[in-house]
């Protein structure tokens, strides 16, 4: 591996652990916050407040529905915020709204209706949003260099990876897996408990730096836009991949039911998948310091789909095989995660040097829209093919039903995966062409007057 290229004055040659531990430690209560949202909310409100299962489901659509809006909004305010803190001003507005209407929303009174799950879940929406999106723009803006960045989002996503055990295993050791209202308690003590100490650290040993060059003219920025190949490329490689995974994760429940008749097996095979992931992880980031990264994530991915093909073949009892295939496709999971944001980072610089000024916040917003877009695909593609197969959740299904499930749970996710594959094989950014980019981006930087750090952007 080459050593690290100092790119600007004021980037990081060599990011030490202390510092990657302090940006990725926030990815720990936010995994926390993640969980219950899909997997507790939902159920809880069902049951305990006279809500129908249907009339949940179209008030959390609805409040996603108004997050898909502010993912621009707030990635773009965030780029045109001056000074040393506009990815932290933002997130810091985020933090109250996360951690009083969390708790307000985990723990409904008896009497609460529609329009306090409505004005509720927005809320926690609207600070995951404000959160969020400066979080991983501030993440992009570390470090310059191609393989640097890989260790920044690989810091981030294996603190999300281990909140996500946490937050599953944590019902299941309080013996609260029964009772949803219960976890969601718990979970919100646990956020309030975590979170204020991850953040006082991030923002004391994580540095952030000005913005130095211009922001551009909006018309002038979206026709950048539009003509940003690898942008385009990568963003449609995230919706296939994104999709490719939500499936599996909606269907998992009735496949763990249905076809392997086993569902008590449920939160240990989540364990074990997310803990493979964890482990592996270092593995792929030493693999890409020296292969592109976009060439490592095609392999994780082909590994993963060579070995989750075979679960459509998989039956009652068969729980043994599907611990292996769990553990097999586990290995990918860390690597999905981090090498495509780290690529969004290297996506970013084609924008910047093309003189689209410095709008990490912007790109990001729209890669949120996409992760949500791909949520929503998961959902509208494989639950109306059960439909047509006649597959139904209250048992009594016949073989071709069963066969439909596992071919929607492990069948179609593969075939997204091929076709992100192909667009990424053959992605144009790889450490060389990076390294240009950060040379031209330099010399726009060199061009004008740069603000004193700390100061004006423009």
């Amino acid at each position: 591996m080459p050593p690290p290229i100092r790119t600007s004055l004021y980037e990081v040659i060599a990011l030490p652990r202390t510092q990657l531990f302090a940006y990725g430690g926030l990815g720990l209560p936010l995994a926390i916050l993640g969980l219950p949202l899909y997997v507790f909310l939902p159920a809880h409100y069902a049951e305990h407040t006279g809500l129908s299962v249907t009339l949940v489901g179209v008030l959390l659509l609805l409040a996603r529905l108004l997050d898909v809006i502010t993912d621009p909004l707030v990635g773009y305010l965030s780029d045109r915020i001056p000074g040393a803190w506009r990815r932290r001003a933002v997130l810091l507005a985020g933090v109250p709204v996360l951690l009083v209407s969390a708790p307000l929303l985990f723990r409904p009174p008896a009497e609460a209706g529609a329009l306090y799950l409505l004005g509720f879940a927005s809320l926690v929406y609207l600070g995951w949003t404000l959160f969020t999106l400066p979080y991983t723009a501030w993440g992009a803006e570390l470090s310059g260099d191609y393989h640097q960045r890989s260790r920044v989002t690989a810091a981030r996503e294996g603190f999300v990876v281990l909140g996500t055990v946490i937050a599953a295993a944590l019902p299941a050791v309080l013996g609260l897996e029964d009772d949803a209202g219960a976890a969601l308690a718990a979970l919100a003590v646990l956020l309030w408990v975590l979170m204020p100490p991850a953040l006082f650290v991030l923002l004391w040993r994580v540095p952030e730096r000005a913005g130095r060059l211009a922001p551009v003219p909006w018309r002038a920025g979206w026709a950048l836009l539009a003509n940003n190949r690898p942008f385009r490329r990568l963003v449609l490689a995230w919706v296939f991949n994104g999709t490719a995974n939500a499936i599996p994760a909606t269907l998992f429940l009735l496949f763990i039911t249905h076809v392997l008749e086993a569902p008590e097996h449920a939160g240990p095979l989540l364990l074990v998948y997310f803990a493979t992931g964890i482990l592996a992880l270092p593995l792929w980031l030493r693999l890409a310091r020296h292969l592109p990264k976009h060439r490592v994530w095609t392999l994780s991915m082909l590994l993963a789909s060579a070995f989750f093909i075979w679960v459509p073949f998989l039956g009652a009892g068969d729980i043994l095989a599907f611990y292996a295939i769990t553990v097999l496709t586990g290995l990918s999971l860390g690597v999905d995660l981090a090498l495509p944001a780290a690529m969004q980072a290297d996506v970013i610089d084609q924008d910047t040097a093309d003189g689209g000024g410095e709008r990490a916040g912007l790109f990001f917003g729209l890669w949120g829209m996409a992760t949500k877009l791909a949520l929503a695909l998961a959902v509208g593609i494989s639950f109306p093919l059960l439909g047509l197969a006649g597959f139904s959740t209250d048992g009594g299904n016949g073989s071709t039903a069963l066969l439909a499930l596992g071919l929607a749970y492990a069948g179609l996710p593969v075939l997204f995966k091929l076709a992100a594959m192909a667009l990424v094989w053959r992605f144009p950014i790889d450490a060389a062409t990076q390294h240009h980019l950060r040379e031209r981006i330099q010399a726009r930087e060199h061009a004008r007057p740069s603000p004193a750090p700390g100061g004006p952007a423009s």
